[in-house]
């Protein structure tokens, strides 16, 4: 080979790499938009035409009823509305309360009525003396004193109270005072009031054994010293005691 052929080829191999590699360069520097493809203008109309068309929708009909929708709230009590309603139920336990003592109380006195009845018939039939109007028709003391009418009095002691009792078997206070007195041909009502109601009233101070002591819905024998001779009360026996009415008065009957 000759020298000529040999520069030849050593000039077209430098030749070449001065064009390949600048441009293996370049290539490399270029930005990522150099390799975004054209858009097509009639392309991009087209789908933002497709896009408006093909739009979804929706539509409600008119049957259809939307829930309401409501808010959570909430209310405050005033200690004055919580005070009355403290005091109305108060109001309303104690008129309970109130009915059932009510009620309890009339079914006591039902039954105490009852046994009082009771008591009444069997003691009153056991009795086999003169009652007081037989004793008012033939009085065993015609000779009346107030003195004697104590002393008769005072031989009941013991007898048991027994309710609208009027013999030795069992006395009220007026069945008492109406059983004495009948001993003495003075005849009385079975009542207190209308007893107290007979002769007149004299004062304490001129007050003597065997005069009346009477008060509202009682009445015994003035016993002297503030005293009283008396049937009281269910369970205890006739007997002498303290005057314990706060209002009461004096009666003097047969002279």
């Amino acid at each position: 080979m000759s020298s000529t052929t040999s520069g030849w080829r050593a000039w077209r191999s430098t030749a070449i790499m001065a064009l390949v590699v600048p441009g293996l360069f370049a290539t490399m520097a270029l930005p990522a938009y150099a390799f975004t493809p054209e858009t097509d203008a009639a392309g991009t109309a087209s789908l933002q035409s497709l896009k408006e068309s093909g739009a979804q929708s929706l539509s409600v009909g008119t049957s259809i009823t939307a829930n309401a929708v409501a808010r959570d709230g909430y209310s405050a009590t005033t200690e004055e509305e919580l005070a009355a309603a403290n005091a109305a139920a108060a109001a309303a336990a104690a008129k309970a309360a109130a009915d059932a003592a009510s009620a309890e109380a009339a079914a006591k006195a039902a039954a105490d009525a009852a046994s009082q009845r009771a008591a009444f018939t069997n003691t009153q039939n056991k009795f086999s003396g003169p009652s007081a109007e037989d004793l008012a028709k033939a009085p065993p003391y015609p000779n009346f004193s107030l003195a004697q009418v104590y002393s008769v009095a005072l031989q009941y002691q013991g007898v048991p109270y027994v309710y609208g009792g009027a013999t030795p078997a069992g006395f009220d206070c007026s069945g008492f005072v109406k059983y004495v007195y009948a001993q003495f041909g003075v005849s009385m009502p079975h009542s207190s009031t209308a007893q107290g109601n007979m002769g007149k009233r004299i004062s304490i101070q001129d007050a003597v054994p065997g005069d009346l002591i009477v008060s509202d819905g009682h009445i015994g024998f003035y016993a002297g010293d503030n005293k009283i001779l008396h049937a009281s009360r269910p369970g205890t026996p006739l007997r002498i005691g303290p005057i314990y009415a706060d209002n009461w008065w004096v009666v003097r009957i047969g002279i």
